[in-house]
């Protein structure tokens, strides 16, 4: 599964959403992770109200089923959440690659409800039932 983060500094999650000059995308698995790139944005980013600044950001992450950030917006959480992806937030900054390790260990483990929701995004949904006879 892709996990997005929202960074300015490429290390950790340490941006709001709206804000971010950085997001980085990692691919998950049960047993490791594989960075796969790191989307930057410009402008003034800081501009409360402009629902504008949150289009390529949603295009960024569309493939993601997580997105890690210390802060999100109510209108953003909507659309991302709009988009599939489970926004979490953190409570103080921190390392991308140390949010990874936890994150696969829950996997390994008993993952709760959305992080299984998550896990099976990418998969196609088969209806197989038995033919019943007569």
């Amino acid at each position: 599964m892709k996990v997005a983060f929202s960074t300015q500094d490429l290390k950790r999650v340490d941006a709001h959403f709206g804000w971010a000059k950085n997001i980085s995308i990692y691919e998950l698995t049960q047993k490791d992770w594989t960075f796969i790139e790191t989307v930057q944005f410009d402008g003034d980013l800081k501009q409360d109200g402009d629902e504008d600044k949150l289009a390529p950001k949603l295009e960024a992450i569309k493939d993601c089923a997580l997105l890690y950030v210390a802060a999100i917006g109510g209108s953003a959480a909507a659309r991302v959440v709009a988009h599939k992806i489970h926004p979490i937030k953190v409570s103080e900054p921190e390392v991308i690659e140390e949010v990874l390790a936890k994150l696969r260990d829950v996997l390994n483990g008993t993952p709760p409800p959305f992080l299984r929701k998550a896990m099976m995004r990418d998969q196609e949904r088969t209806f197989e039932f038995d033919e019943e006879t007569i």
